[in-house]
Parts: C-alpha cells; structure tokens; sequence
C-alpha cells in the first residue's frame, strides 16, 4: 500500500503534535503523524513532571520560554484546550557564593533577552515565598514569579485534536522502519510495516529515539536518551499546591506539588541500558532522606513506590535543542534534543519548525544558534550548567 503526504511527523508527542498543529494553522492539510505507542501520552510527554520556567543562563532558551508561554496564554483561545499553565513561580536556592553568582549571571542574560521580572532574593524573602523550606546554608537565590506548572498530556491533546480538526491524520502503533532516500540526498518515501508513505518533508520529534531514526535515513543525528527518575509521595498535605518550584542548583534536587502528591527529583547517573527507564530503590531511598532534610515538613511523609516513575530526556551534546534542516538531507526537519525542556518549549518549537517548513525560514525568532551544523562548525551553545 502506498499513500502520500506533504508532512510526515515521526513522533507524535508533544512536539510532534505541535509542529502538526501550526503546520495546519499554516494551512498545511496533509500532515500525518506517525508514532510506535499505541496511544497518545505513552513516550516521554506522560512522564514530564509539568514545570515551567524563562529562567535559563541562555539567550535562545530565555527567548524560547518567552514565545511559548505567550503561547500557552492564548491556548484556550487559539486551539480550544486548557494547558494548565499556573505561574506559581520557580524558586532557586544558592548554598555557594559561586552558584549566587552563577544565577545573578543569569539574570543579566535573561532580562537582555526580556525577562524582565526574574529577581535574585535574600533569605527572608525566600522564608515568605516557600516557608516550608529549610534554610540551612542557604545565602540567597532567584526567583521568577511567572515561571510555573503546565499540564503536558493536555496539551498533548490539545494539538492532536486541533490538528486532526483540521485534517491532520495520527497514526499510532506505526513505527518508521526506513527512509528511503534518492540520489540527491533528499527523503522520496517513508517506510512503515504496512507500507509506504511518499512524502514532501519528514520531521524527526522522535524524542530520545531521534538518534535512532536519524540512523534509518543514513543522517547522523547527535541525541542520547538520558534516564530521569521522579519519587511521589503518598497524598498529603505537607506542602501547598501552589507552592513555587523550588530547587537547589549544588546538585540539583528539586521538588513540587501535584493533585496532592510531592514530587521529589534529582538527576542520577543513566541506566546501563539507556532506553531503561526504571525506578531504582536506592534511589528513592537517598531522594526521600534530601527531602526531609531540605523541608522538614516532610520527614515522615512516605514515598508511594508504585507511583513513582521515570522517563527519558532527549539530550543534545550541549544541553539545547536542534532545530533545523539535516545536513544532507534537505527535506528532514529536526526537532530534538531538547535536554528535559521539550515540553515546556514545544509550543515555541512547533511554531518555529512549521514556519521552517513553510516559509523556508524561522520567523518568529531568530534560531541560528540551534542549526544541527553547530557541532561540526564549532559553535555549540555555552551557558551555565546550574541552569
């Protein structure tokens, strides 16, 4: 069986979706996604914790965050779904004088960028915006009241039901077993078991597996799966829903509320195999034991295992998302490695692909600094590493 379509998505998460809705707000009709999960919600997007922040340590980030949550504030409006944007703010806690510096040297970045309303503060202030938190060692911090929570399944549905409103198809279950490619580099068709699909543009939002994929077009594609590993509490009420994101940069321990339960994280080591996203006790054992040091509120509050969770990032060598056309293959577009900040980039990610893919150019921001060429040409992308 043979079909046709101008756009072919592979990856039908959160980005995914999002390309395809702004591609048919763009009026781009034939646009088929195509995803291996048997429904919506089961790659990475599921497993997002729902933060939001503009408080990054680079330009392109602070000016992603900006366009995209000028997009979730017009989300109801514009694709007629709730994405659960709450501006509760994100809290950060300096026990360095070098990590005070490193997020007052943020600060200068994200208000050149237009962040205006980020602001270093002192440890009474940090006492009134989460009084819950131990301040043992703590100097100072940051603080931006209009970074917050999201609801990523809602607006993963948002924009596939947008998008199919619009005649956009979605196709799961379907993995792309190939990219066939013609003599001028350029992708004529895209394989699936059940046959093929010829194709104008593919668009790779294939998440962690965008390395994977790459490899079935011969187009190398510099993404690695990362484990990230999440501990939920019991329901309680230790701590309020809206408590701000708090988080601690020395080893970046963070915590937040949600329907009742307290998500606690902290980066660890990947798993062996990287595609493992599994939960390890021990873990969840030295993750709880940070908890009830840092808020003390929460000493005695259990870890509910069969609630916890782990996921994947798509990481990037540098930490920032590629977007853009594939060194020699001109009609596969690039949207990966966002480096655990898919989600909440998405809107602004999808936006700037289908204005890619239509326009010729990215017109809503200026995304040079993340073209796929970067690495080779020697111009990754520098910030600091607490941000």
């Amino acid at each position: 069986m043979r079909e046709r379509a101008d756009v072919v998505i592979a990856g039908a998460g959160v980005i995914g979706a999002s390309v395809a809705w702004h591609l048919t707000a763009l009026g781009v009709r034939d646009v088929l996604l195509v995803d291996r999960a048997a429904s919506a919600g089961e790659g990475s997007t599921g497993r997002a914790t729902g933060g939001f922040r503009a408080q990054f340590g680079t330009s392109i980030n602070v000016r992603l965050s900006l366009l995209a949550r000028e997009k979730l504030r017009r989300f109801a409006d514009e694709v007629g779904a709730d994405p659960g944007y709450r501006p509760c703010g994100y809290l950060w806690l300096a026990r360095t004088a070098g990590e005070l510096e490193a997020l007052r040297g943020a600060q200068d970045v994200q208000r050149a960028a237009g962040l205006g309303e980020a602001r270093m503060v002192e440890p009474e202030e940090i006492s009134g915006l989460n009084p819950a938190v131990s301040l043992a060692g703590v100097i100072g911090g940051a603080f931006c009241p209009s970074d917050g929570f999201l609801r990523p399944l809602d607006i993963l549905r948002g924009y596939l039901d947008g998008a199919r409103r619009r005649g956009a198809r979605v196709h799961f279950g379907e993995e792309v077993n190939e990219l066939a490619r013609l003599p001028d580099g350029r992708i004529d068709s895209v394989r699936l078991a059940r046959g093929e699909v010829a194709c104008g543009t593919v668009v790779n939002a294939a998440g962690a597996w965008a390395g994977e994929l790459g490899r079935r077009a011969g187009v190398f594609v510099p993404v690695a799966p990362l484990r990230r590993q999440v501990a939920c509490t019991v329901p309680c009420s230790a701590l309020p829903e809206d408590m701000p994101m708090t988080l601690w940069p020395g080893d970046g321990f963070h915590l937040r509320v949600r329907d009742g339960r307290v998500l606690l994280l902290r980066p660890s080591p990947g798993a062996a195999d990287p595609f493992r996203a599994e939960v390890e006790d021990g873990w969840l054992r030295e993750v709880q034991s940070t908890a009830a040091e840092r808020v003390p509120a929460l000493s005695g509050v259990a870890v509910d295992r069969t609630r916890s969770w782990a996921g994947l990032y798509e990481m990037s060598p540098d930490g920032h998302a590629l977007l853009g056309r594939a060194p020699g293959c001109e009609n596969l577009v690039l949207v990966n490695g966002s480096s655990g900040h898919g989600v909440m980039h998405a809107p602004a990610l999808g936006a700037l692909a289908a204005e890619l893919i239509v326009h010729g150019a990215a017109r809503s921001l200026d995304v040079r600094a993340l073209r796929p060429t970067r690495f080779e040409e020697g111009a990754a992308i520098v910030g600091p590493a607490l941000l």
